[in-house]
């Protein structure tokens, strides 16, 4: 939709600078930008390309100054370029009224302008809140529940049971409270250990393609308000992650960790059985959690095992230097040698 950068200001409560009828309908990069889309500017080194852009209407930091354009003035241009790109762009439908191919059991309670795709399955007992689409293909088993404007692109899976808040996002491929991986070993056999427990997603939680959540064993897991998975993350049974975490791609958290709120986990992270990553901690890309181990709030690790960063940096520069260090200790021994000769 087109605004003017007079409504945008307003909207997010910048100061306006220049032209207030300037039509802005988009978002983009200084480099790819019409004349009425938006671009943004952090720091100074940004500004030759915001100049040079065809955009009209800038998002800039307090103090920086750019001539012959239309200035909003943002504390945080970042994140007020987020909310207008939110506001100017909302996301296309998933699916537009209830499909003649869809297939939903008569006991399916569906509220007020639900969206049900082609192809897609909804179990008995299901109840969907107001405004929520679910798009073709998808799977909800029954006595689901899911609150009120969610969003499931096409072929996510919810298991029985499965509940979602409200605002949930769920992208392709993702599967909601299959079983978890728990055995009982006995002469050579495995026995299935019960996997009965439940699966709760909070309000405005996305969780990435391709990304499963295993149902807890006998109790629930739990992702709480607010928290963003990225694609091809596996979270385990019985595993608890608190508010506003954010969890990067291939990463993989063993049964019954426990992540507290506004954690961040680089891609590839492994997270051990029982493990507690305490409030605002920081895993590193590929590092390693063992079974078990406490990560204190605040904390920085990275490396596996994990460690705190400075001393994961001062080991993995020592390191470096090993082919280094294994040629002096070689002329050390020759020395040694041919002294003892």
């Amino acid at each position: 939709m087109t605004r003017t950068a007079r409504e945008l200001a307003e909207f997010l409560g910048c100061a306006l600078e220049g032209d207030g009828q300037a039509p802005v309908s988009g978002v983009a990069s200084p480099a790819s930008a019409r004349a009425t889309d938006l671009i943004y500017v952090e720091t100074p080194r940004h500004l030759d390309r915001a100049t040079a852009s065809a955009a009209k209407c800038v998002l800039i930091a307090p103090g920086l100054a750019l001539g012959g354009k239309t200035l909003l003035r943002a504390m945080n241009p970042k994140l007020a370029f987020a909310r207008a790109a939110a506001w100017l762009m909302p996301p296309a439908p998933i699916a537009i009224g209830i499909h003649p191919t869809a297939v939903i059991a008569p006991t399916v309670q569906l509220a007020g302008g639900v969206a049900v795709g082609p192809y897609a399955v909804i179990e008995d007992g299901v109840e969907i809140g107001a405004g929520t689409q679910v798009g073709a293909f998808c799977f909800i088993g029954g006595n689901a529940r899911l609150g009120q404007d969610c969003r499931l692109y096409p072929r996510v899976t919810l298991y029985a049971g499965a509940r979602l808040a409200n605002r949930v996002i769920l992208h392709s491929g993702t599967v909601i409270g299959s079983d978890g991986f728990g055995y009982v070993a006995e002469g050579g056999i495995r026995w299935k250990f019960p996997q009965v427990g439940g699966v709760e997603l909070g309000d405005d939680v996305e969780i990435g393609a391709n990304t499963t959540v295993d149902r807890g064993s006998l109790e629930r897991t739990e992702i709480r308000s607010g928290t963003k998975l990225d694609n091809l993350v596996h979270v385990a049974h019985n595993v608890r992650i608190g508010e506003n975490t954010v969890i990067a791609a291939q990463t993989g958290i063993s049964g019954s960790a426990v992540i507290g709120r506004d954690v961040a986990l680089g891609g590839q992270a492994g997270l051990g059985d029982h493990c507690e990553i305490q409030d605002g901690a920081i895993i590193g890309g590929q590092a390693g959690i063992l079974p078990g181990k406490i990560v204190r709030s605040g904390q920085i690790v990275w490396g596996t095992p994990a460690r705190p960063l400075s001393r994961f940096k001062e080991q993995f520069a020592w390191l470096g230097r090993l082919p280094e260090l294994a040629a002096r200790v070689r002329n050390l021994e020759k020395r040694t040698e041919h002294r003892k000769g």
